[in-house]
């Protein structure tokens, strides 16, 4: 996607919750080697493919709501780690934490939990899928709402073709209705919040001072507030980890500490080396790794027309981010920033 000038501007790219440092000298970067980066980005894909797994083993004794608050805590608490190990601090400004509040809920709480109720219903694999339709929610609203994006035609007829590969991933000819498809419009939606929360942090957070450590952490404590109120009433007191099962107490802290907190730390290292656009297109081996986990440890399987249409959708995201059919400059211009800023995998 086009990338946010406010942030190039300030070598800055945004990135899941926050900004990290980029290059802002007039001068291009080396090429970093394959050894220094591919086992992390491998390593983040394989987290967040894994993700879908543990979100349906949760759910087996823990409501959606109690399970995203479990998660969310333990991801707040590891990411709190991780501010003091660097010595940072949470931000400090209320309008920061206003948008905050915002992005917490669209971004965390309800795609979460919405995840849970839809694989209350469908496999994890096909709620990895639907995660991987995210960008085709988030390049419109940005360009009609928030005004973060140009509209192009390889960006339209990526956006086509993508909506294509959800009808065909829906099975339209099939017929609607029945818990199965209740299940993927949940995760559909789960992605829809996803793709409101992202523009929106672009516009109104990711040009704040602060590390994108320090605003994902206070996003995190933010949710587990939101949630902590609101599971109780939908979905009565939480029961206490130790009366959890060890596969679903396991699944838990997996999600929190590896999907919701230290991916996020490796996923800021891969930024760092090899830049936000080859970094963002750790989306492509998300679903991959979903579906491959949720074969093998689950025994699940697909319709054949869902992988079909998932790598229909995948092929319209990279044609709408330009990462098919685009031009490569014959001459590079190293005074312009040497990364742009890229949209979050999100999972």
């Amino acid at each position: 996607m086009a990338s946010d000038t406010g942030s190039e501007s300030r070598g800055t790219l945004s990135y899941a919750s926050g900004r990290v440092s980029g290059v802002t000298g007039h001068f291009t970067p080396d090429r970093p080697g394959l050894r220094s980066w591919l086992p992390g980005f491998l390593a983040l894909a394989a987290i967040w493919g894994s993700s879908f797994l543990f979100i349906k083993i949760g759910v087996e004794e823990l409501h959606p709501l109690q399970l995203t608050l479990y998660r969310v805590a333990a991801g707040a608490l590891t990411l709190l780690v991780v501010l003091a190990v660097l010595r940072d601090r949470l931000p400090r400004e209320p309008r920061v934490w206003a948008h905050l509040t915002v992005v917490a809920a669209l971004g965390v709480a309800v795609p979460f939990t919405l995840f849970g109720y839809g694989e209350q219903r469908v496999e994890s694999m096909l709620a990895g899928i639907w995660n991987a339709t995210t960008p085709l929610i988030v390049l419109p609203l940005a360009v009609l709402v928030f005004r973060t994006e140009r509209l192009t035609r390889r960006s339209a007829v990526g956006l086509a073709l993508g909506f294509a590969g959800v009808l065909v991933v829906l099975g339209v000819w099939e017929g609607v209705g029945g818990s199965h498809f209740t299940g993927q419009l949940l995760c559909f939606g789960a992605a829809a919040c996803y793709g409101v929360g992202i523009p929106y942090q672009k516009r109104f957070v990711a040009g704040s001072k602060h590390s994108g450590v320090s605003l994902s952490a206070a996003q995190l404590l933010i949710a587990t507030v939101q949630l902590a109120i609101v599971a109780p009433l939908v979905a009565g007191a939480p029961p206490v980890p130790t009366d959890l099962s060890p596969r679903v107490l396991a699944s838990v802290l997996a999600l929190g500490a590896l999907g919701t907190g230290l991916a996020f730390v490796i996923n800021m290292r891969n930024i760092r080396i090899i830049g936000a656009s080859t970094a963002s297109t750790v989306t492509y081996l998300i679903p991959v790794f979903a579906v491959l986990i949720g074969a093998l440890v689950l025994d699940e399987r697909l319709n054949w027309h869902q992988p079909v249409g998932a790598l229909i959708v995948l092929v319209g995201v990279a044609v709408s981010q330009g990462l098919i059919g685009r031009r490569r400059p014959a001459v590079v211009d190293v005074a312009a920033p040497a990364v742009p800023a890229a949209e979050p995998a999100t999972r």
